[in-house]
């Protein structure tokens, strides 16, 4: 850990606390997405150059390729890379709070909830793109609420919050199999495609809806950071520290929860990028803490590469990013599991 005091006015200083390897690995990581987003953009039926991508990027392109690229593809990949760093940064705020290395907007129910939401505006009033996203986002945003006060007993301890959560997060998984058996099949198709989460035709309508709220999100969770990493000690020697506990584990939920929402609002519920980015970055950082910064940059590269793998893997057929993120995240489990045998069985 390196620590940078900086003079502030007579008789206060500003202390910027920095762990070198951690910014060395973001940093890399900005660079893979940055490189990602540029070989993305310019592979398709119509391929384009990296050096004519960065061209038409900083507007000196022609204008074929100012339309393939604004008005076809960076939208998607845009969308890609804005989901991906929503869902890396809500991981790591949830694996914090809960203290549990398989926490995921899931265990507070958000996805079930917002499942439900879905499902009900698709099935029951038949809502356009925007309805549907509302309806996710309202619905998962109350399930988290009711979770958060179902588990709240003297606070909200992290135990509670994913027993409560699996408790609530059943029985929604029962009401919208329910709604699936009830629907026509092409209602049942339509919320099937919905429910595992694409990225396939995103338009600029997504992106700046997607934007203003990581715009707010973003620095509310990089604000309430220190927080988080000291909740991670404990609540005793969080309140030691000076944080209010359970003012600070709220407004935690509430900005993991909007995160999730706003990734869910623009591409549906996309599985596992949640969960495996905060491991990932964590193996990279080598560091103590929630890492939300390396968490979300992760999850930005996981999506990006499941997107160009989901949509070139077969041909002439694109795949919803949820199949592609849902295999690669089973594979990561496995890997994950064969390494922790191993381990035990070395020491032991």
């Amino acid at each position: 850990m390196t620590v940078l005091s900086l003079p502030r006015g007579r008789a206060r200083r500003v202390s910027l606390r920095f762990h070198p390897r951690t910014v060395i690995v973001s940093v890399a990581l900005a660079i893979v997405a940055l490189v990602l987003v540029v070989v993305a953009t310019g592979t398709g039926d119509f391929p384009i150059a990296p050096l004519d991508v960065v061209r038409t990027l900083i507007g000196a392109g022609d204008r074929v390729n100012d339309f393939i690229i604004f008005g076809l593809r960076l939208p998607r990949v845009i969308v890609a890379v804005m989901c991906g760093l929503a869902l890396g940064m809500a991981g790591a705020i949830f694996q914090s709070l809960s203290k549990n290395p398989l926490g995921s907007p899931e265990i507070v129910g958000f996805t079930n909830g917002s499942a439900t939401g879905a499902l009900v505006m698709i099935l029951i009033f038949g809502s356009d793109q925007t309805g549907i996203a509302l309806g996710a986002v309202g619905s998962g945003a109350l399930t988290a609420l009711l979770v958060y006060a179902l588990a709240f007993k003297r606070g909200a301890q992290g135990y509670r919050l994913i027993l409560v959560g699996i408790a609530i997060g059943a029985a929604l998984t029962s009401v919208n199999s329910y709604l699936l058996t009830r629907a026509r099949v092409d209602d049942a198709q339509q919320a099937a495609v919905w429910l595992i989460g694409s990225l396939n035709a995103r338009s600029w309508s997504q992106v700046w809806p997607l934007a203003i709220g990581l715009l707010l999100l973003v620095p509310a969770a990089l604000a309430l950071g220190r927080g988080l990493d000291a909740l991670e000690m404990g609540d005793d020697a969080a309140r030691a520290l000076g944080v209010r506990v359970e003012s600070t584990r709220g407004w935690l939920l509430v900005v993991g929860v909007g995160l999730t929402a706003a990734a869910t609002a623009a591409a549906g519920p996309i599985g596992f990028v949640a969960l495996a980015a905060p491991h990932l970055a964590r193996r990279l950082t080598k560091a103590a803490g929630a890492g939300i910064v390396p968490a979300g940059l992760m999850g930005a590269v996981l999506l990006l590469v499941s997107d160009q793998a989901a949509e070139r893997l077969i041909p002439g057929v694109q795949l919803p990013v949820g199949v592609m993120t849902g295999a690669v995240g089973g594979l990561y489990l496995i890997g994950l599991l064969a390494f922790q045998w191993r381990r035990e069985r070395t020491t032991a």
